[in-house]
């Protein structure tokens, strides 16, 4: 299948980049970096030394991930959201040795022009709604939106809000899926 890198993209040697992914426009991905299979980087994006994406990723334009973050399988991300690594950045103070690790788990959606903020774990299939600022762990298929961030429902692991409460007792059938999800005592269960 190969790999697909624009000729304006920048690849510094030492990238790993699986097979079956795209290289867009004006992209830079640093040398260390892991990139899995059938991964798509969008226009203008970065990628840092210390970054893994795993397969199936999308990253859409003008994202950059910094060192220190990992994107499980079947990660998006979208246009324009933001990570960061550094609690209290300053140009004048040096704080490489102080970036944090930023955990995005297998299925998850970040929408466009959202912010993570470093040291944090994003839940598998969890879905952070457009412009929401993230500033700690989010649970498996939670939906979080707002400024700081809070959690408003849950999401199937295709992609569409599920007819729960946000906390309690329910129980609902994915109509696309074959899957159950029950939440019981705050904590949903997926079967």
């Amino acid at each position: 299948m190969g790999i697909t890198i624009h000729e304006t993209a920048i690849v510094d040697d030492g990238a790993k980049i699986g097979d079956g992914s795209r290289v867009w426009h004006f992209v830079h991905v640093c040398g260390e970096a892991v990139i899995g299979e059938g991964v798509s980087l969008g226009q203008n994006v970065f990628v840092g030394n210390k970054v893994s994406i795993g397969d199936k990723c999308k990253i859409q334009n003008n994202v950059s991930i910094y060192d220190n973050v990992t994107l499980e399988e079947g990660v998006f991300c979208g246009p324009s959201m933001v990570f960061t690594n550094v609690m209290n950045p300053r140009a004048l103070v040096e704080r490489k040795n102080e970036y944090k690790d930023t955990l995005v788990k297998k299925g998850s959606t970040i929408g466009a022009n959202a912010t993570i903020v470093c040291g944090i774990t994003l839940g598998e299939y969890s879905f952070i709604g457009a412009g929401a600022v993230v500033q700690k762990d989010v649970p498996p298929y939670a939906l979080m939106v707002g400024v700081p961030a809070r959690q408003i429902g849950w999401m199937s692991a295709y992609g569409e809000k599920l007819d729960l409460p946000v906390s309690g007792q329910g129980k609902v059938l994915c109509p696309h899926e074959d899957k159950t999800y029950t939440l019981d005592n705050d904590k949903l269960v997926v079967s």
